[in-house]
Order: structure tokens, then sequence, then C-alpha cells
């Protein structure tokens, strides 16, 4: 097991590697400056957009903007906002999380560009149903001989999608806030018990279709945002006088990495803090990876602009708004220097420590119904990539497996999980920024031509 934790840490750190970081970072300021920042320009009409101003239900798709946004982000909004922005300051101190808005910033063009590909480009499976995501951009865009890539991608998807760390982490959470204060034993079979309730929850949603988790997703995220925010926010109230300092230290730190523990990377221990904030912020918003296409692929509409326009609000959302509150509430409530807790355990710490009693209770609850509506949403991708690869007759067999995996995944350790999912992440990002930005001209003419439909 050593050897294989060893051999996957490796291939991770491989595919993290420099290549990626420009692809990633370096694709995404070109795409950014590419659209003349429209993104930030155009957000109040975003928000038009998400809110039905200009929903036609005649227009081709299976679902609303709103539930495409909403089923792209209950993939997005759960561990890597809750127990992967607490692996980066448990690592990398208050400046990882710098460098995660920037991420997020820069991916908001990313969102932008993969998501307008996702519709202008949409293809038809072999059922003959109308399909968004990379792998049909880049055969319907680019030709059929790019159909290998497309299929590299789908592969990657594969593994990229199957939600054993969220599993993993859920039963970590599980375990150090419900059982082990309660008394309760933990060990493999109350582990595997975990498992089992997760697989009969995730059936009953995942085993109905895309209909099913677009809606399950709409009416559960956004009251767990609401309650995050509120919980978070108490806890910056608490502490306010701790609040300018590290808001402040967070800029600092991004530049002198004081607090940073791992590894090296470009000779210096900032390069190290800059990959770390990245990876994890990627992680977190998953701008650049190609999952959440395949999700605003399915929306309901026939002007890819507007889908580009709401899928951009994701990381702004998952990353800027959500990983800033948790980095706070770790950073603010002091448990980062405090405790040797790592992931959903430290964030857990700093809501324990402010609400003495019921705090890890809420936080339980916002876990759990962030990671279950994520196991919905990455089943969807995941069979979407088998649809891809041996055709939609075929793609219920994923779920199967998908269903096996969180067995795997509540009774594996975390950073066999973590490694190899980023791994897989990162091989995914490859063909989907390759074919964004050679695709990218055509999303630029299509801006002009939406900019000219709204003044007509």
């Amino acid at each position: 097991m050593e050897t294989i934790n060893h051999f996957i840490e490796r291939f991770a750190s491989a595919a993290w590697g420099l290549p990626l970081l420009i692809l990633l970072i370096g694709g995404g300021l070109y795409l950014l400056i590419l659209s003349r920042f429209l993104p930030f320009r155009y957000f109040g009409h975003a928000i038009q957009v998400l809110r039905g101003k200009y929903d036609n239900p005649n227009d081709p798709g299976e679902i609303s903007h709103f539930q495409a946004l909403t089923t792209a982000l209950s993939s997005t909004i759960g561990m890597g906002n809750i127990a992967g922005v607490a692996v980066a300051i448990a690592i990398g101190g208050p400046g990882a999380v710098f460098w995660m808005w920037i991420s997020a910033l820069i991916g908001m063009a990313t969102k932008f560009f993969t998501a307008t590909l996702a519709i202008m480009y949409r293809g038809k499976d072999s059922n003959s149903d109308i399909q968004g995501g990379p792998m049909y951009f880049i055969v319907e865009g680019l030709g059929k001989s790019w159909k290998p890539l497309a299929a590299f991608f789908s592969f990657c998807g594969l593994v990229g999608a199957l939600p054993v760390f969220n599993v993993n982490q859920l039963t970590q959470a599980i375990n150090d806030i419900l059982l082990v204060p309660n008394g309760v034993e933990v060990d493999f079979t109350s582990n595997l018990l975990i498992g089992i309730i997760l697989v009969l929850l995730t059936s009953i949603v995942i085993l109905g279709g895309l209909n099913r988790i677009s809606k399950t997703a709409a009416r559960l995220v956004p009251s767990m945002v609401l309650l995050y925010f509120v919980l978070v926010l108490i806890i910056l109230i608490v502490n306010i006088h701790e609040v300018p300092r590290y808001l402040a230290l967070i800029f600092t730190d991004a530049f002198a990495a004081k607090n940073f523990t791992g590894d090296a990377f470009l000779g210096g221990m900032v390069g190290g803090l800059i990959l770390l904030g990245i990876r994890r912020g990627a992680f977190s918003n998953e701008a650049g990876i190609g999952t959440a296409p395949m999700a605003h692929g399915a929306a309901k509409t026939s002007e890819p602009v507007r889908e580009g326009l709401v899928a951009m609000m994701g990381p702004a959302i998952d990353t800027l708004l959500v990983c800033t509150l948790t980095a706070l509430a770790i950073l603010v409530t002091g448990v980062w220097q405090t405790t040797d807790a790592n992931g959903v355990t430290l964030t857990a710490s700093a809501f324990g420590q402010t609400f003495s009693g019921i705090g890890k209770y809420l936080l339980l609850l916002c876990i759990i119904v962030f990671s279950v509506s994520s196991l919905f949403s990455y089943s969807y991708y995941g069979s979407k990539c088998l649809s891809f690869l041996i055709g939609a007759h075929n793609k219920h067999y994923y779920n199967y497996l998908y269903i096996a995996s969180i067995i795997m995944g509540a009774t594996t350790s975390l950073s066999l999980m973590i490694n190899l999912i980023d791994g897989f992440f990162a091989l995914m990002a490859f063909p989907t920024m390759l074919s964004t930005l050679i695709l990218a001209p055509r999303v630029v003419k299509e801006i002009q031509a939406y900019k000219q439909r709204l003044k007509s």
C-alpha cells in the first residue's frame, strides 16, 4: 500500500508540474485579455440571465440556466471548499488563500469560454440526444481528426469524476464530529456502514438521471450556502479584531511564504506556495478542468454567450466567497496554529471553538449536503464520459463503478485519494485548455454577434 501511495503521489506531482501551471494560469490570462475582461464587465447581465429574464422553454437543452449553475456548483461547492482550503492552509499558511483567489479570477474567464463552447458546439450521442462538454466541442469544433484528444479527456474523466475524495472527507467528518466525541468506536466496519448509507442515498438520485440530479441540487445547494455563510459570519463577528490582521497576512504571506511547509517549486518556497494555491483553487472551482461545461452544455438556451456568463459566476461563488469564508474561519480562530488537524477536521475545530456545542453539528449538516450533492453531479459527469467512449446505451454501467468507489473512498487513506483525483483532474485540463485556446477566437466572434443581437 505504501508503494502504491508513493507512486500515485509522484504521478500527481508530475501532472501538476510547470506545463499545467502555464496552461491554466497563462491560458486563463490570455482568455481574460482576449475577451477584454468581459466576465467582470458583464457580471450584472449574467445575474439577469441567471434569474431567468431571457429564458425560453422552446430553446434546445434539458435544464434551465439556474439548474445548470447549481448542478455545476453542487460539484464544486463541496469538500474542495471546506476540506481543500483547510489542506491548503495546513501546508501553505494564509498566503495559499491569495493564490486561490488569483486562480478564481482567472478561472472566471476560463469558465466563460469553456461553457460558451459547450453550447456553440453541442454534439449528439449514440442515441441522437444533444450533449455538451469538452469531448463534444473538441470533435464538433476542431473536427473528427481530433477525436483521440476527446477520448483522452473522457477516459481521464472516468477516474477524475470518482467521488473518493468527497466520500473520504465526509467519512472523516462524521467520525471526528459525530461518532468519536459520542464514544462510538471508529473502525473499518463503521466506515463501511457510512459508505453503504451513502451508496443508498446516491443511488436513489443518480439512477433518476440529470433532471432529478439538477432539481435536487437546485433545492439543496442555495440553502446550504446561505447557512454556511451565516455560520462563518458569526465566527468572524466573534473574532472581528483578528479579521484585518489576517486579511493583510493573506497578501503579505503570499509573497513571503513564511508558513509554507511543502516542497519548493521553480527553486523557491514562493513557487511551491503558488503551485499549492493554484492546485487547490482548481480543485475548488474546476475552471479549465472540463467538468462544469458538461453541466452547462445541457442548459436550455440558443445563446452560447449567456451560458458562458452564467458559468463564470461559479468561481466567484465557490472560491472567492465560500473558500474565503472557510479560510478566514480557520485563520481568525487560530486553530491552524494550535492543532495538527488537517482537512475537514481543521475546519471543524474552527467551528467548535466558536460554537461550543452545536457548531460542529451545523458544520456537519453543511458538509453532508455539500458532499452528497457533489456525489450526484460527479456521477453525471462520469456517465457522460463513458457514454462518449462506448455509447449512450452503456452509460449506466458507470453508475455501478461509481457506487463501488464510494465504498473505497469511505475506507481508504486521505493522501492516496487526494493524489489520485488531483492527478486525473490535471490530465483532464490538458485537452480542455488546449482545445479552448484554439477555439477562443470563435468565441470572441460570438461575443460580438451576441452584443449586436442584444442591441436590436
